[in-house]
């Protein structure tokens, strides 16, 4: 569990950038270059470079080489890590909207 909370922590400093998370909403739906999300998202090369080598050293994308490209893609573990991270909090909501549709099952 520690492993998981220390991911889910380093998960949770990548993801609190904006357009980060608009690089893995690119991603989402197919692999990409560099240039293409360049021109999706409106943004510098240079600052591309920077968000993209953040994503890849913290495990949430991964790169290969086509020509003289780098193509990204995303990568599903640490995203599983956080999903298994929050599982205990859904699992608590759950609990009390169980608990709130039975309360107002009750007043009627």
């Amino acid at each position: 569990m520690r492993n998981i909370n220390r991911v889910s922590g380093d998960a949770f400093a990548v993801l609190a950038e904006p357009t980060r998370r608009r690089i893995l909403d690119e991603l989402r739906t197919s692999e990409s270059s560099v240039g293409d999300l360049v021109r999706a998202l409106t943004v510098s090369q240079p600052t591309m470079s920077k968000h993209l080598k953040v994503l890849r050293e913290a495990g949430f994308v991964s790169c290969r080489t086509a020509a003289q490209q780098r193509i990204y893609r995303i990568e599903a573990r640490p995203f599983e890590a956080l999903d298994e991270w929050l599982e205990p909090y859904r699992r608590l909501w759950t609990h009390h909207l169980d608990a709130l549709e039975r309360h107002l099952d009750d007043q009627e």
